[in-house]
């Protein structure tokens, strides 16, 4: 089958910024350009609406300067009005070259944005384009609401077809301004234009107020349409324009009769650099580019992926330069732990194995988020722990830490079968416990170990809210001993540290004598 070659338009630039609270610097819409050309490998990029601002202006002169110095410059669009010779001159300061004409396509805006007559409106479009050929701009034209037009004055939109059809226009773009249009409606809409002026390059302008954008997108393709605009992430005014990564992936997979120039690893790279500058965060499940859309998180999946791949589609991370990741929660079950730990180069038996994922469920139930950097830690806790025998247990604590009042805690500790209770107060939840404890141990004039450090890290780069590791080291018969303990807590985590030493320096010889414990 001989592929058909759609032009994109990427209007991240213009369209995009749209986006409520989104304003990008000049530097940064030079650089959004130029990752865009060079690497995305888009056709062409609309970079602003004329006249809008000083900033706006400098932008584009940036965008030029470097573009006529690198062979892109009719590359660089701009969004140009129905104004006489302001947008065009504009345009000449700024050196940009090519100018998207916004003319209306809908009587409805016609009549009551600019009350005039279809006549009037395209004797001013007339002069407009007369004035930038005269300019050596070329001209594509935008007809504003064209969706609307379709549904409810379709004459007029061939009235305004017949003229622009006759003048030195590239290009005619067609937008669902309102993103109203259903994928039927776009098949037919532009079928219906595409097989009247089968001379002319007709394009399709998808918004996503119904989250629809895709669907139109490919259903304008299939009817006929020669391009496309897109945003990175979807971004635009109000719910957005059709995302370009979504776009791009369902023309290569599903749309085998078109192809186009982008290239797919990078797609990945600017959309990051987007959320970066925009400061509109990326949702974790947005197709191609959220962080989670190549996670598997249920065991099964992970299982089936490691027997025969059978969780696979099409949308292979690697082609995005992206890599799959198996999450870590109570869902996970044992093959998700198995892929990370492959990754790390570490290998358990069955025994650890089973007790690194019930570690991992229990994290997942209280809903930690638990990511491969901190397996290792898990790894070393419940290695640590099996090669301790616990005969000293702390069954139960309380800490409390109030204002003006120093911090307390309760603490419940067995030898055995017997049970003791202490309490005290301290400069710190910790150093009560600590004190509370000291009491039990003190009774039968018992010392316990000093404590001459504590080191508390999470793994590396703290990418993760799930862990800490605390480390303690005592001084136990002349030797220093370190212990570790691990928990979503630094407090409980020490705690679990002290309980190692506890029972490395064993049940007290002499036997303690509890006190009754009152239940009220």
């Amino acid at each position: 089958m001989n592929s058909r070659y759609i032009e994109i338009m990427d209007t991240t630039l213009r369209d995009g910024e749209q986006t409520s609270g989104v304003s990008f610097s000049a530097s940064e819409k030079l650089t959004i350009a130029q990752i865009l050309l060079q690497e995305v490998k888009v056709d062409r990029i609309e970079v602003a609406s004329a006249r809008v601002s000083e900033g706006e202006f400098q932008a584009v002169k940036k965008i030029t300067d470097w573009a006529g110095k690198n062979g892109f410059l009719d590359k660089i669009e701009v969004l140009t009005f129905v104004d006489g010779d302001a947008s065009i001159n504009w345009m000449v300061q700024a050196g940009a070259k090519v100018m998207n004409l916004l003319t209306k396509g809908s009587l409805n805006h016609l009549t009551h944005q600019l009350k005039k007559s279809p006549e009037a409106h395209f004797e001013d479009i007339r002069n407009v384009i007369e004035l930038a050929e005269a300019k050596g701009i070329q001209c594509n034209v935008y007809l504003e609401d064209w969706s609307n037009g379709m549904r409810n004055s379709k004459e007029y939109v061939f009235q305004s077809l017949d003229f622009l059809t006759t003048l030195p226009v590239k290009r005619i773009l067609l937008p669902d301004t309102l993103g109203i249009l259903t994928p039927s409606e776009s098949y037919t809409f532009v079928k219906e234009i595409v097989d009247r002026y089968p001379n002319h390059h007709f394009e399709f302008h998808a918004h996503n107020d119904y989250d629809l954008s895709v669907a139109n997108v490919m259903e304008a393709l299939r009817a006929g349409a020669h391009g496309l605009h897109l945003t990175v992430n979807g971004m635009g005014e109000r719910t957005g324009n059709a995302p370009l990564a979504s776009t791009i992936a369902v023309i290569n997979d599903l749309m085998p009769e078109c192809t186009t120039a982008v290239n797919e690893k990078s797609l990945y790279s600017i959309s990051k650099l987007v959320e970066t500058f925009s400061g509109i965060r990326i949702p974790a499940n947005k197709p191609i580019v959220g962080e989670s859309v190549f996670t598997q998180t249920a065991g099964i999946h992970a299982d089936g992926d490691k027997k025969n791949n059978l969780y696979f589609s099409k949308l292979m991370p690697e082609r995005f330069g992206r890599q799959r990741l198996y999450a870590l929660g109570k869902t996970s079950g044992k093959a998700n732990i198995e892929n990370n730990l492959r990754d790390l180069g570490i290998s358990l038996s069955d025994a650890d194995l089973k007790k690194v994922t019930q570690r991992i469920i229990e994290l997942g139930d209280r809903k930690e988020v638990v990511t491969p950097e901190d397996l290792p830690y898990i790894i070393s806790d419940i290695l640590d722990s099996d090669a301790i025998e616990e005969k000293v247990v702390i069954t139960n604590y309380v800490l409390t830490h109030s204002k003006n009042l120093k911090p307390s805690a309760t603490l419940q500790i067995s030898f055995g079968e017997e049970v003791f209770e202490e309490n005290a107060q301290g400069d710190g939840q910790y150093d009560a416990f600590m004190n509370a404890l000291k009491r039990i141990y003190a009774k039968k004039g018992i010392d316990l170990p000093m404590l001459s450090d504590y080191t508390v890290r999470i793994p590396p780069g703290g990418k993760t809210d799930a862990l800490c590791e605390t480390i303690i080291t005592w001084e136990i018969n002349g030797k220093e001993v370190k212990t570790r303990g691990l928990d979503s807590d630094q407090t409980f985590a020490a705690i679990k540290a002290t309980q190692k030493m506890l029972n490395l320096i064993g049940i007290p010889e002499n036997k303690i004598t509890p006190e009754p414990i009152i239940t009220l």
